[in-house]
């Protein structure tokens, strides 16, 4: 089980020194009920099945942060449209790829713009001279 901490990188924008980063478990499960709608053996089913995972207290207490309300709230979004239990854990592990990947997109970019900056630092390199690829025929009269 991951450790969550409640300052540091992480917050939400716009969040007060104070209020609790978006991954720490501060909700029990009658007040994450209450906050999403849901039957509090709706949001059993959905740690059981692995759709959601509260954090835990040292009873076995469940805790949700703000980002399980917020998945919640996805999660019972989905199912009121129509989508299988099975349906929504394929969205949701799609969704957090694609996150993944757009991480991943923007270090990469950070990457290339560095190296096209110390490129353009750098005096003396031959330079790339665009080239024609029009082919012109010649004909003797």
């Amino acid at each position: 089980m991951t450790q969550h901490s409640t300052i540091g990188p992480g917050r939400a924008p716009g969040a007060r020194p104070g209020d609790p980063a978006p991954d720490a478990p501060v909700h029990v499960i009658s007040v994450a009920a209450e906050l999403t709608g849901l039957h509090p053996q709706t949001l059993r089913a959905y740690d059981r099945l692995g759709l959601v995972t509260p954090g835990r207290t040292g009873g076995g207490g469940r805790r949700y942060s703000a980002r399980d309300i917020a998945l919640l709230m996805q999660v019972a979004e989905l199912t009121a449209e129509g989508l299988g239990l099975e349906g929504v854990r394929r969205v949701l592990e799609l969704e957090e790829k694609v996150m993944a990947l757009q991480h991943q997109v923007a270090e990469l970019q950070l990457e290339l713009d560095g190296a096209h900056a110390a490129l353009a630092a750098t005096p003396n390199l031959p330079v790339r001279v665009p080239t024609s690829t029009q082919i012109m025929l010649w004909r003797r009269r």
